[in-house]
Formats: structure tokens, C-alpha cells, sequence
């Protein structure tokens, strides 16, 4: 099947059921009735009881900054004492130890940040309740915090004076129990009628056919993987991810979680219009993140397609760069997922994204380096969206001469402040702390190839870590108590350096009362806002990064077509 229509049929799927998610999700978030009410809303109701939160009491947006941090702080802590003591816990039928500090720290922090990126194996470091109780819990409650905080903030540029965002602990609670709860039980039944594990047996010893021992991980995989993908989090039950036979058995499995992966995010768009009263707005967005992802899917299909020009020359064969890929998944879905995952902050993998050509891996870098953006998290792509609108619309409004204003509400200093202010956690985390890594020789021993591609190794990993996305290219030592470190707070900076500032903004706003559009208002659902948004995420995001980028894919790219390889 041509890669073109591959992708075509993904794209109608994915939006189609995303649009149909938007109203569930619309209903869920403003309280009305949905078709689960019956059997969930007792629950929910015993839940906020329990809790002492009175589901009708609003926060300001300090009140909900605040309870997003300290319910972060309480998973982190949690998680990181079921990684320290899983030693000692039930269900470690293989006996595993505890988790280094570092290790431990690094693990933590990367799954209560939505981040999950693995610098351990998960079949050998951690036993079954620690991928339960403690990975895939975090799943379920990080991908709540990124989509009940969007919800804040959406409320906030839609709020008519009365400066409220909500309750974060209602928002979460619905956010799990209506959403990602059902969808992933749903997935889950699929995954296990695929092939893909769901056991809480030791592991298995075979004898292979040339009479070798050995021993076949299992586990409770299957409820893992359905929420890493729904909820944007990518980290996998076993060390290679979604490329390990157990974890993405076929090509049907393969097809729903790449759906799963952008199926929220997308309808964050759709729901983003719904709220603020006006569809247009959100289509409009979606036009904007659907460019990008576009352009950035067509980028890395090419030179995959292409395959490797060096080996071209060598051998006379053409085809495919087929390097790190599964032959059984091929080139072309393996760069959808790669754009998908990138694009969707999710950073699981089906390809190592190590063996991808220097341009793909540019892409891919992008991906990340925008704030991901491109439909990004659950929640974060379309906050992180909306800081670019932001800045947006009051450079439209220099360039008109006016008050930039969007959704009938003034941008004013304080918005625009706030917004750079969180864009800029993102050249701080990916070049300052990247720099740090290749002058600092306990950083530079982690990096395992020479030249360009040594830096990309780099470049990537903290481009991933601050843009909250766990993806890596194969080569990096991330394992390095030095790495495991400082991408733990590359990690806590990339998440909530954007989110508090966000919900400033939107408390801000929302103690604004709209104005009355006029002639002279530049309208933000038109094909000119639509350029004028992708020209300043390209411009503030990709621009940031291009010297860097420069000296990584790029030259690594020249290099390769004068014949050498890294």
C-alpha cells in the first residue's frame, strides 16, 4: 500500500474519532450527563467525598497551580518509594532488587511529568508491582494533570470576569474515570485478544530449536500499554518499547496504539472550540498543528523512503533505510509512529530512532524542540498551543497598530510575559543543559559516537526530556548517574515552568469581561491567523534551535552525501 494512502487513512481515523471523543469530553468537563453516569458518577461522587472537595468550588489560578504540585509531589514521592523497596514488596516473582537512587529519582520524576523516559529495562529492573502499582498509576494520573490543567486554562480565555478556572481535583477525577479509564480498559481487551501479555506468572524458560536456554519476559503488559499510549506517555512495559514483539504483536495492534497516540491531543482542538463558544477557534488551531505534522510526516518519509545513500553507492541496492526497523512493520509505519510519537509527546518507539537518517532525526528534533506542540501531550500540546497564540496575536497586534486581543479579550504585558517566560524553559533545559553534557567530561562519557551524530545523541536526549517526551536515540548512555540527574530536572522544568506560568495567564484573563469585536479586530479562525501561527512557532521554536541543529543532523546529513558515516 503506498505510504501516502497509509497515512491519508490514519489521519481520517484518528480526527474522525477524535471529533466524536471532543463532545464526550465537552460533556465530562462542564458536568453534564454522559452514557457512563449511571455506573461512574457514584464513584466519582465517593471519590471528591472522601477528598473533602466540593465539586461546584472553584480555584483561583494560584489555588490550582498549588494543588497540580502538591498532588505531582505526593505520586513522586510515592513512586519513588515502591522503586526504592520493590525489593522488599509482593509480586516480584523474579526476585528483582531495588532501584538505584538515581535511577529511582530519574524514574520518578519522568513518569509524574507525563516525561516516561526509561533509562532502565523494564523486564530486568522492575518487578510487577512497580509496573502497576507504580508506573501505570502515574500513567492514568499525569495524563489527568495535563488535561484537567488544559481545562483550567481554556476556561480561563472563555471566563466572562469572574476569575475561576475550576477544581483540579474535579477536573482529574473526571478526566480518569470518564475518559481515560474506559478507553484504556477498551484498548487493553484488544491488545490482549492481539497477543500481548496480561500475567502475573514468573517468566518463562524455552529451549529454542538449536537447544539454547532461554528466558521469555511476561507480565501485566497489556493495561500498561493501552494507558502509555491513550494518555501520551510512551513508557513501555519491556526495554524496546512498541518494537518488542509482545508489546506491538501485529499490525493491527500497531495501527490502534498509533491512533491511541494522537487521539486525545487532537481532540483537545475540537474541545478548546466547543468551550470557548466558537468552533471556528479550534479548527483553527487543528489547522495550525495539522501543518506542522504534515509537513513534518512528508520530511521524514522521503529520506526513509529513500534509504541510505552511502549504501546505495556501495552495493547497487535500492529500497528503504531498514536500519533499526521492524521488517514485519516496515519504513513507512515506522515513520508514522515516529512523527506521531514525537509530534504527541508520547515517546514510545517502534523503530530506534537512532538508526533513522540525519533529516528524519532533524525532524523528529523539531518535534520536540516547538514544546511539542504539534498536537503535543493530553493537555499540554494545546496549553502549550496556546502560549504561541498568545505571542501570536500581539505580534498581529504590532503589526496593526492596536491592542492585540483574542476571544474578545485584551493581551496585555502580563500575558505576553508570562507567555516568554514559559517558552523559555525550553532553550534553557534542552541548549544550556546539553551544553553542560559535552563539556562536562562524566556528561560526554555517556555519548557513544563521534562527530554530528555524538552531538544529536545529545541534542535529543534533553530536547526529549525538557519537552517531556521519553524518546532516545539508542547510542546515549542515559543510564549515567550524571544524566539520570540532570534530566530529572530537565524533566520537572519542561513541565511545570510552562504549566504555572500558563495558568497565570489564564487566571489574568479570566478576570477580563470580553469586548464587543470590532472592524478593526484581527480575526484568530481565518487561513491568516492559521500562517501567522505557524510562522511564530516556527520562527521563536525552530529558529531557537537551528545553530545547534547546525552543527548535529544537518552537518551529519553533509556529511553523508560526501561519503562519511558516523
Amino acid at each position: 500500500m503506498s505510504p501516502f494512502l497509509v497515512f491519508a487513512l490514519y489521519g481520517a481515523v484518528t480526527v474522525g474519532l477524535a471529533w466524536l471523543l471532543a463532545g464526550h469530553m465537552h460533556r465530562v468537563f462542564t458536568g453534564r450527563r454522559v452514557w457512563s453516569s449511571p455506573l461512574i458518577a457514584p464513584v466519582e461522587r465517593a471519590f471528591l467525598s472522601a477528598a473533602g472537595v466540593t465539586a461546584g468550588r472553584g480555584q483561583t489560578w494560584s489555588g490550582y497551580a498549588m494543588a497540580v504540585l502538591v498532588f505531582n509531589l505526593a505520586g513522586f514521592l510515592l513512586l519513588y518509594a515502591i522503586l526504592r523497596l520493590q525489593g522488599m514488596l509482593p509480586w516480584n516473582p523474579q526476585g528483582i532488587g531495588p532501584m538505584a537512587p538515581d535511577l529511582a529519582f530519574n524514574t520518578a520524576i519522568s513518569f509524574v511529568t507525563n516525561t516516561n523516559w526509561q533509562a532502565y529495562s523494564g523486564e530486568v529492573q522492575l518487578s510487577y508491582l512497580s509496573q502497576m502499582v507504580g508506573l501505570t498509576v502515574q500513567n492514568f494520573v499525569s495524563a489527568a494533570t495535563g488535561m484537567a490543567v488544559a481545562v483550567a486554562i481554556v476556561r480561563g480565555f472563555a471566563a466572562k470576569g469572574d476569575g475561576r478556572l475550576g477544581n483540579f481535583w474535579v477536573d482529574a477525577t473526571r478526566a480518569v474515570l470518564y475518559i481515560l479509564l474506559p478507553l484504556s480498559i477498551l484498548a487493553a481487551v484488544v491488545l490482549i485478544w492481539q497477543g500481548v501479555p496480561q500475567s502475573l506468572s514468573a517468566y518463562v524458560r524455552a529451549t529454542t530449536l538449536e537447544g539454547a536456554g532461554q528466558i521469555i519476559a511476561q507480565g501485566p503488559a497489556a493495561a500498561q500499554i493501552a494507558i502509555k499510549q491513550l494518555g501520551t506517555n510512551g513508557g513501555g512495559f519491556f526495554g524496546v518499547n512498541s518494537a518488542h514483539p509482545l508489546e506491538n504483536p501485529t499490525i493491527l495492534s500497531n495501527m490502534i496504539q498509533s491512533v491511541y497516540l494522537l487521539l486525545i491531543p487532537v481532540a483537545f482542538c475540537f474541545l478548546f472550540g466547543r468551550m470557548v463558544g466558537d468552533r471556528r477557534q479550534g479548527w483553527a488551531i487543528f489547522a495550525a498543528m495539522g501543518v506542522l505534522f504534515v509537513a513534518g510526516l512528508l520530511l521524514m518519509n522521503a529520506p526513509e523512503q529513500a534509504g541510505n545513500p552511502a549504501l546505495t553507492q556501495a552495493t547497487g541496492i535500492t529500497g528503504p533505510n531498514m536500519e533499526g526497523k521492524e521488517v514485519r512493520l516496515g519504513a513507512t509505519l515506522s515513520v508514522l509512529w515516529a512523527e506521531a510519537t514525537t509530534a504527541a509527546s508520547n515517546g514510545s518507539v517502534n523503530a530506534m530512532h537512532d538508526s533513522f537518517m540525519p533529516l528524519s532525526g532533524l525532524v523528529m528534533m523539531l518535534n520536540m524542540q516547538v514544546g511539542e506542540v504539534i498536537f503535543g501531550g493530553v493537555g499540554s500540546g494545546l496549553y502549550g498551543m496556546l502560549l504561541y497564540v498568545v505571542l501570536a496575536v500581539f505580534l498581529a497586534g504590532l503589526m496593526v497598530g492596536r491592542t492585540p486581543e483574542y476571544l474578545g479579550k485584551k493581551i496585555e504585558g502580563r500575558e505576553v510575559t508570562l507567555s516568554v517566560l514559559a517558552f523559555l524553559s525550553m532553550p534553557l533545559g534542552i541548549l544550556v543543559f546539553g551544553a553542560l553534557s559535552v563539556v562536562i567530561p562524566a556528561g560526554l562519557a555517556a555519548v557513544q559516537d563521534a562527530g554530528p551524530h555524538g552531538l544529536s545523541e545529545v541534542l535529543y536526549a534533553y530536547s526529549s526530556a525538557t519537552g517531556n517526551n521519553g524518546s532516545a536515540f539508542g547510542g546515549f548512555g542515559a543510564a549515567a548517574p550524571f544524566h539520570t540527574t540532570l534530566q530529572g530536572i530537565a524533566m520537572i522544568l519542561g513541565r511545570y515552568a510552562i504549566i504555572v506560568p500558563m495558568l497565570a495567564v489564564a487566571g489574568s484573563l479570566a478576570l477580563k469581561s470580553p469586548v464587543p469585536a470590532t472592524a478593526g479586530t484581527f480575526p484568530t479562525h481565518g487561513p491568516l491567523f492559521v500562517l501567522l501561527l505557524v510562522i511564530t512557532v516556527l520562527i521563536l521554536g525552530a529558529l531557537t534551535f537551528f545553530p545547534a541543529l547546525v552543527l548535529g543532523p544537518i552537518a551529519e546529513h553533509v556529511s553523508m552525501l560526501g561519503g562519511q558515516t558516523f
